[in-house]
């Protein structure tokens, strides 16, 4: 496989059990002819969209919907559920206005 065209995959969280059940190595490398959106590659990988909320690409955050990623990214991909601290860190959300 041409690491070219490979995008480096991590499940984080409750998704990294995809890595053990899929016996995916861990970086699992997945070929992409051409870019793609952060919800196609999720779809692809066949997880649910309902359990992702946000995706590393090349180490910067970026919701689902907006995530854009070609050939040689690294994609990190985040559960629903990460604690608020984490989430925080992470620039997942913002804290809720009182």
């Amino acid at each position: 496989m041409s690491e070219m065209q490979a995008v480096e995959i991590r499940c984080f969280g409750k998704l990294r059990r995809v890595h053990d059940e899929r016996q995916w190595p861990v970086p699992y490398y997945y070929t992409i002819k051409k870019e793609c959106s952060a919800a196609e590659l999720v779809q692809m990988l066949n997880l649910s969209e309902e359990e992702v909320e946000a995706v590393f690409i090349n180490g910067n955050v970026t919701a689902l919907e907006k995530g854009r990623i070609k050939p040689g990214d690294r994609v990190g991909i985040i559960p629903f559920g990460t604690p608020g601290a984490v989430r925080l860190l992470l620039g997942i959300k913002q804290p809720q206005k009182e």
